[in-house]
């Protein structure tokens, strides 16, 4: 959905990944991926939506700076952001 660069300009894509079950609302959290396939996807859980639209139009809208900053939170988390291999 959107690239972007860390603070040490190593590049990242976020996008969101949808949680299975009959519930609708906030489906949708946001996953963190390094570009170039090295190290671990890092999942926001607590970042959520109802639609593809709108995560979409929330990551468009985000600047690089606040990707940046949920990125930063994220790798700091010990038990929100879980780490994929």
């Amino acid at each position: 959905m959107r690239d972007f660069t860390d603070a040490e300009g190593r590049a990242w894509h976020a996008s969101v990944l949808e949680e299975a079950g009959t519930d609708y609302k906030g489906r949708l959290y946001l996953v963190l991926a390094p570009r170039d396939g090295g190290g671990s996807t890092v999942t926001l859980d607590d970042v959520r939506w109802n639609s593809e639209r709108a995560a979409r139009r929330s990551l468009d809208s985000m600047s690089e700076v606040e990707l940046r900053r949920r990125l930063r939170s994220a790798l700091g988390r010990s038990g929100s952001a879980v780490a994929k291999p």
